[in-house]
């Protein structure tokens, strides 16, 4: 496919808020739709700002983690996904949707939402929509410290959606498309499969401390495109109201990097856009085409690691899954239990 002429993609800074005063799911779902709807006319703002400064138009924006609800907090798990999380038909989904298709831009957003297949769970889910309303990417988080992933019901997981569903690249005419969700670009093991899967751009969203020091995140971001020849558009909340954190304690740092690693954009705090950058597919895939050291995509030699891989457990597979395949609804202890275990483990066979 031929690539596209360079345009630009923008990492929305916005300020999340929280559901958790809400009354009823009612009432949250009438905060969330009133947000998307106060979106419009900033990302319109925004795209014409940057087209006339810039001269390329936005095909892509990127969104903050859980924009819409801000985190659960110390809901129980079926209490939130009953209030705050999105249905994957939902009214929320089509009015963004709908804004995706006004603006004739991929729009990449983060959300929890509950799944049909796994009733009183909800998991955390990166969604990118095409400019026809659509969605062409829907990724769930598959590392968490606090929530539910599909790894935790992994077998039936993967009877359902296949590894399609757990790592799902859009090839669409802007680039190939894939998502990574806040904390898991730390995690090169989620870059490297999605990048073997013909990812050529990760969307980022997340909530994450700003810092004018190099955070784990800032440099994990760009480790991630360098090693993998690809662009990340990562944008970061504007604090989050509604909670008793102090507003501003997630804000700033939102960036665009280009495949060479070098940071191209990078927004101070506040709600803003000035985190936009052009992206040039067709000087990356001709990056991706040359020999040399630098190619460390073409240069892999996976089955090197694939028998340590194999050969070790660290964080089990289904741990909400019975022998029948049922899943149970875990209380808000029970994921640090499980992760006290795995170190204990650990420890024990000399790992650590």
């Amino acid at each position: 496919m031929k690539p596209p002429a360079p345009y630009a993609a923008v990492a929305m800074q916005l300020t999340a808020r929280s559901v958790e005063r809400s009354a009823d799911r009612a009432e949250a779902s009438a905060q969330m739709l009133a947000m998307i709807e106060a979106l419009g006319p900033k990302l319109r703002s925004a795209t014409i700002f940057i087209q006339q400064y810039g001269g390329s138009p936005v095909r892509l924006a990127v969104l903050p983690e859980y924009l819409l609800t801000s985190y659960p907090g110390r809901i129980t798990v079926p209490d939130f996904a009953e209030k705050a999380a999105l249905d994957m038909d939902g009214p929320e989904y089509a009015a963004l949707g709908k804004l995706a298709q006004s603006l004739n831009l991929f729009l990449a957003v983060n959300a929890y939402e509950r799944d049909p297949h796994f009733p009183g769970l909800y998991f955390q889910a990166s969604v990118i929509l095409s400019p026809s309303g659509e969605v062409v990417v829907r990724y769930r988080r598959l590392n968490s410290m606090f929530a539910p992933t599909p790894h935790d019901v992994w077998s039936k997981y993967l009877d359902i959606y296949g590894l399609d569903g757990v790592f799902p690249v859009a090839k669409s005419e802007i680039g190939n498309l894939s998502a990574i969700a806040s904390e898991e670009i730390l995690y090169p093991e989620i870059a490297r499969a999605h990048a073997l899967r013909g990812a050529e751009i990760f969307v980022h969203s997340s909530s994450e401390i700003g810092s004018p020091l190099a955070t784990p995140k800032a440099i994990a971001k760009r480790a991630r495109a360098f090693e993998n020849i690809a662009y990340v558009v990562s944008a970061n909340t504007a604090g989050i109201e509604g909670t008793a954190l102090p507003l501003a304690s997630a804000d700033g740092n939102s960036m665009v990097v280009d495949y060479k690693g070098q940071v191209l954009s990078e927004s101070n705090a506040g709600e803003t856009f000035t985190a936009f950058a052009d992206i040039d597919l067709a000087a990356l895939r001709a990056q991706r085409r040359k020999p040399g050291m630098t190619n460390q995509l073409a240069r892999q030699r996976l089955e090197l690691f694939a028998p340590i891989y194999a050969g070790h457990e660290v964080q089990p597979a289904n741990g909400l899954l019975d022998a029948d395949g049922n899943h149970a609804i875990p209380d808000r202890e029970h994921f640090l239990r499980v992760h006290e275990s795995v170190i204990e483990r650990l420890s024990k066979d000399g790992l650590i």
